[in-house]
């Protein structure tokens, strides 16, 4: 079974940075995707960043220029560097293994 632990989150201000760290235990192997994926109140759960083998990401279109994922298959990490951040950003942030497993997600607020 695969475990996935997101860390990271908390308030930050409007232009702020804010780096999530997702640990993941288990059968986890490189040749299978990671993701994240957020989810505001009263909205549908958003895929925002992959990462594949060979160094492949792909970014939704809101995001796109201000964050960046990063995954170390070494470590069984990914985490997502989230910088110019918006109050729209604001949501529940989940990683993802294989689109399959999900972690308990991570709140992150952004607010002045």
């Amino acid at each position: 079974q695969v475990h996935l632990v997101e860390s990271g989150g908390g308030l930050v201000q409007p232009g702020g940075s804010l780096r999530l760290s997702c640990a993941a235990s288990g059968s986890i192997s490189a040749i299978y995707p990671m993701a994240w994926y957020r989810q505001a109140p009263g909205k549908q759960r958003e895929l925002v960043a992959t990462a594949t083998s060979g160094g492949i990401t792909n970014y939704a279109d809101s995001v796109k220029g201000r964050f960046t994922i990063s995954r170390d298959n070494a470590k069984n990490t990914v985490s997502l560097q989230m910088n110019s951040m918006k109050p729209e950003d604001t949501a529940v942030y989940y990683c993802c293994y294989e689109f399959r497993y999900w972690g308990q997600g991570t709140q992150v607020t952004v607010s002045s």
